[in-house]
């Protein structure tokens, strides 16, 4: 078997073997990573009812504030 023989056999065993291989792992990896979205999406949508939950508190705190100490806004420096 001559140089470009040899050559030419590892050259296609790698392009049949490892090749194939590479690629499949790779986009294994792809698809795994893509699946783990949908975990993100829960968590933002658990992070938006946790905002929504708190703006309600904060304005409930601010309608009492509102009763009980009329002029608090202005001290604050707010509004």
């Amino acid at each position: 078997m001559s140089d470009n023989e040899a050559l030419v056999a590892v050259a296609s065993l790698l392009l049949v073997i490892v090749a194939p291989i590479v690629l499949i792992g790779h986009y294994v990896t792809k698809w795994r990573s893509m699946r783990g979205d949908g975990i993100g999406a829960e968590q933002a949508e658990a992070l938006r009812e946790l905002a929504r939950r708190m703006e309600m508190r904060i304005d409930n705190l601010e309608t009492i504030l509102d009763a009980e100490a009329p002029g608090w806004r202005s001290r604050s420096g707010t509004r």
